[in-house]
């Protein structure tokens, strides 16, 4: 089967306004970037996200947030995006944060059928017991907390009860795919993007190379097929647009101190 499509933009036309999208991406590593702005062009508002971060102030996630497409995230971190930080504490974004670890696995268990699962990570504290705030006034008081979760022991220890998350689409992005949908990933865009193509019912995969069948080593595959609905090849432009979140750049070696 062919899962190729021509263009991003035809790949998300029929994203709705409210639906649920899980997205890949770590800062702005393996970050779907093509087809984050083929939906910003699209017009699809009310979006509920899952990802692990909203990108940062003009690229990635935070080109929708900026554009008030967002209604709700559930995210491990608000890092340096001020936007998503300022929507959140303005009471204009619906935040639930999770620990890292836990959201991880809950794309992964929403992607395999699993419903809910015991973790030990937040327990003893408002993860368990609720009361995070999910949503603030504009005042900056609480109008949305947390509920609080199921507690259970297990061998002397207690966890808590975390649900699985599956989502309409999952947008994620990879070095190589062919037209079955098969992706690789390569060394640190190899992050959330596993696990959001698991979550989503219907995932779109932007692929900076893409191949004819039998040419991906199956030991290689990180995504099999089964789990991708649609394949957008990039152009060579777009498979280039990389940025870096935070660049550091050293001082060149003093004259004559070359290799001491």
């Amino acid at each position: 089967m062919d899962k190729t499509v021509a263009t991003a933009e035809e790949a998300v036309a029929d994203i709705a306004d409210g639906a649920s999208l899980a997205v890949g991406g770590f800062g702005l590593s393996g970050v779907p970037e093509v087809i984050i702005r083929a939906l910003h062009a699209q017009g699809a508002t009310g979006l509920s996200v899952v990802s692990n971060n909203c990108g940062v102030d003009g690229r990635g996630l935070g080109i929708l947030l900026a554009a008030g497409r967002i209604s709700r995230v559930t995210s491990s971190f608000v890092g340096d995006n001020k936007e998503f930080a300022r929507q959140y504490l303005a009471g204009e974004l619906e935040v639930e944060l999770v620990p890292q670890g836990t959201l991880a696995e809950r794309l992964r268990a929403g992607g395999c059928g699993i419903p809910a699962f015991f973790t030990p990570a937040g327990v003893g504290t408002q993860v368990a017991e609720g009361g995070l705030p999910w949503r603030h006034t504009p005042d900056g008081a609480v109008a949305i907390a947390s509920p609080p979760k199921e507690v259970r022991e297990f061998d002397g220890t207690d966890y808590v009860l975390e649900r699985g998350i599956p989502t309409d689409f999952g947008l994620v992005r990879a070095a190589r795919g062919d037209r079955h949908g098969n992706l690789v990933l390569h060394r640190s865009a190899r992050n959330f993007n596993p696990l959001a193509a698991m979550a989503g019912r219907i995932t779109v995969a932007e692929v900076e190379e893409l191949v004819e069948l039998g040419e991906l080593d199956p030991d290689e595959i990180h995504v099999p097929g089964v789990f991708v609905q649609r394949v957008v090849p990039l152009t060579p432009a777009q498979a280039q647009d990389k940025p870096i979140e935070q660049r550091t750049v050293c001082a060149p070696p003093a004259r004559g101190k070359v290799g001491t």
